[in-house]
């Protein structure tokens, strides 16, 4: 395979994925005539599919950096169990200070969240979620406690197992719903 077809794949690839920059940090550093400045960046890439990733990036260019952190974020992806645009239960993520509070919500009620976890719940493919954040409101902290809070996330068969409910209970503490197969109507109960 040449180099030509290969690289016109990765970018058709590219083109797949939601990614989104969180936070730009300027970094001064004081040197014999003047100041030197530098930049971090923060970049969440997903596939809005239940797949996501964080990575860091710094050079001395805005740009450049956002490249560097949206690479290592492709390679840290991961899949992570949703059910019908939400999670299956309540789950708390903690990284250093910043700990973040996951729980599922309704159809319609949107991602009500801050910047940080919600720029990764919408790369991850979350349309209904509420979320507090607690402790710190570092950029770096809160993103990392919430890829933490979602290594936690069991799917909802298996947290209905841990708890030795029924899954349909499952859906009903937290009002979600699976997917109704489409083009037949739901069933009457």
């Amino acid at each position: 395979m040449s180099r030509m077809s290969r690289r016109r794949r990765d970018d058709d690839d590219a083109n797949n994925f939601i990614e989104k920059v969180i936070y730009i940090n300027r970094v001064a550093k004081v040197v014999k005539g003047g100041r030197r400045f530098s930049f971090s960046a923060i970049v969440v890439v997903g596939d809005g599919e239940g797949k996501v990733g964080v990575g860091f990036g710094k050079a001395n260019e805005v740009p450049e950096a956002i490249r560097k952190g949206s690479e290592k974020a492709r390679r840290a992806m991961k899949a992570y169990p949703l059910v019908g645009g939400t999670i299956a239960h309540e789950v708390l993520g903690r990284f250093g200070a910043g700990r973040v509070l996951l729980k599922p919500a309704a159809p319609g009620t949107g991602v009500i969240a801050g910047p940080s976890v919600r720029g990764v719940m919408e790369a991850l493919g979350v349309h209904n979620l509420l979320t507090k954040s607690l402790g710190s409101s570092n950029a770096h902290n809160l993103v990392k406690a919430t890829i933490a809070a979602l290594e936690d996330l069991e799917s909802a068969e298996q947290y209905a197992q841990r708890l030795g409910k029924d899954l349909e209970e499952v859906y009903a503490n937290y009002t979600v719903r699976p997917a109704e197969p489409v083009g037949q109507p739901p069933e009457a109960s």
